[in-house]
This record gives C-alpha cells, structure tokens and sequence, in this order.
C-alpha cells in the first residue's frame, strides 16, 4: 500500500506540473477578446470592439479542449508506466488533472493582457482595439482534464488491463450464469 501511495504522489504532482505547459498552450492558441476605450462625460469606458464576436467562448472552448487532450495522454501516459490500475492512481489522476487545471488557469491569466482594462485602454489611446485579459468564464472546464483522465484510464484498463482471475478462475473458462449455463 506504501508504494502505491507513493507512486499515486508522484502521480499527482507530475501531473499538475503539466499544467504549466497547459497554460501556456491556451494563452498561446486561446483567441483574442477585442476591446476599445473611449472617453464619456470625462471617465474611461470600455466596450467590445465586436459586440456579436464569439471570441469569449471560444477562450472556455480552447482551455476545455486542451484539458481534454491533456486528460487523456495523461491517463494514456499512468496506463503505459503502470499497466494496473488502483485506487491511490485514480485518485492521483483525478486530483492532479484539478491541480493542473487550476495550475493552467492561472497562468494563462498571468500570461495574458493585463487585468486592468481601463489602465490598458488609457494606455493604448481612444478608438484603438486591444485584447481583452484571458478570462475563463466556463469554471467547470476546470474538470475537463480529471474527467478525460478517468474516463479514459477506465476504458484503457476495462480493455487491455489485467483480469480479475476470481472472475474467471480457469485460463480460456466462459464466465456462467447463477443456473450454470455458459454467459457467452
């Protein structure tokens, strides 16, 4: 049990740590918002530059497909180094793909344009476009990448994993029904 808490730990943190390249990929591909400045009644005011623009989705889809990409060479990745599965895995799966995400998240942020759109409006001068701070609107995106991990963890063990030899105690036996007739 030690060492698959161990292994689950180690797991885990390689796995957050991924978020950094996460978020660096979506502040590098996510598109951008833009915005304009504009001086009303002696006060700065900010609007977007295309009202039916769906630049600010498309920055939630871009961070959930990545986490889904991420989620699946993860759990692809724990399946190739450890060929069984466990509970402590599915749990480092699960927590390291939130810890990434968050991870991921923040950094994007921090990547991205400034968080003080009016500073960067007044910067920039009246009427010019600039891009809007990287925002992630959709919270639950962050769930992407555990779920992807899981999901895809279960489908790799449910196919190519190791057999519960209880289920099936003979090599080649055809699993039966309580009455005794053959299941297959």
């Amino acid at each position: 049990m030690k060492t698959e808490v161990r292994e689950a730990a180690v797991i885990t943190v390689g796995v957050a740590l991924a978020g950094v390249l996460l978020g660096v990929l979506w502040w590098w591909v996510a598109p951008h918002v833009p915005l304009v400045g504009d001086v009303v009644d002696k006060s700065w005011v900010v609007y977007l530059a295309d009202s039916e623009g769906e630049q600010a989705i498309g920055v939630d889809g871009t961070f959930t497909l990545l986490a889904l990409a991420f989620g699946a060479v993860s759990a692809l990745a724990v399946f190739l180094v450890r060929r069984r599965g466990g509970v402590p895995l599915v749990v480092a799966l699960g927590v390291g793909g939130l810890l990434g995400s968050l991870l991921a998240w923040k950094i994007g942020v921090w990547l991205g344009p400034a968080q003080d759109v009016i500073a960067h409006a007044k910067a920039v001068g009246k009427g010019v476009k600039f891009s809007a701070p990287l925002k992630l609107g959709a919270k639950g995106a962050l769930l992407a990448w555990s779920l992807a991990a899981l999901v895809v963890h279960l489908g790799l063990m449910a196919l190519f994993g190791p057999r519960d030899p209880e289920a099936y105690p003979e090599q080649g036996a055809v699993p039966k029904d309580p009455y005794g007739s053959p299941m297959a």
